[in-house]
């Protein structure tokens, strides 16, 4: 499901621009989030979500489709990337409590005897997405009162980039940490 969301999360904002381009209301591009409460083949990063969590996401998102249709109003689908950031990072910081977080857990599925090292890497890196999501949320939340440009352009281009910059950046660190776990 993930990967409808972010679909969803890169649609909405250029939906705005289409929208403003054509003068149609922004409130339509409520039709957009209602799918996504539809059950989804499951990603493993949503599979390493509680069970109990993986039906909130898109019931919340399909929600806030809803009230725009309803009210005629675009202020709930800006509010989208928010909750996808905000679920995210309960998801995260919920499996710092666990034994092993859910970075570990995903690195397990692809080297199931990652080494000491590498699971306090992941835990690391856990903590440093926590750590992207509340920056995003609040920049988000920041675009909101800046106005729909301002936060079409973050929510569908810059948030987009400094999340490929994250992955880009520990990706780069992982391959110098497991190299070094390796051989010491």
């Amino acid at each position: 499901m993930p990967g409808w969301f972010a679909a969803a999360g890169l649609l909405l904002p250029s939906m705005f621009w289409i929208c403003h381009w054509r003068g149609w209301p922004f409130w339509l591009c409520g039709l957009v989030l209602l799918p996504l409460a539809l059950p989804r083949r499951e990603t493993p990063l949503f599979s390493a979500a509680p069970a109990r969590m993986r039906w909130l996401p898109g019931a919340l998102a399909a929600a806030m489709g809803v009230l725009a249709l309803a009210f005629r109003s675009a202020v709930s689908l800006q509010y989208y990337p928010v909750l996808v950031s905000l679920f995210f990072l309960c998801l995260f910081a919920g499996s710092l409590a666990q034994e092993q977080s859910i970075v570990e857990r995903l690195a397990r599925r692809i080297d199931p005897h990652l080494p000491p090292r590498g699971a306090r890497y992941t835990r690391r890196v856990t903590q440093a997405w926590c750590v992207f999501f509340v920056a995003n949320i609040a920049l988000t939340l920041w675009s909101i009162e800046l106005g729909e440009k301002a936060w079409a352009i973050y929510s569908g281009c810059v948030s987009y980039l400094l999340m490929g910059g994250m992955f880009a950046g520990e990706w780069l660190i992982r391959r110098r940490v497991m190299r070094e776990a390796r051989r010491g």
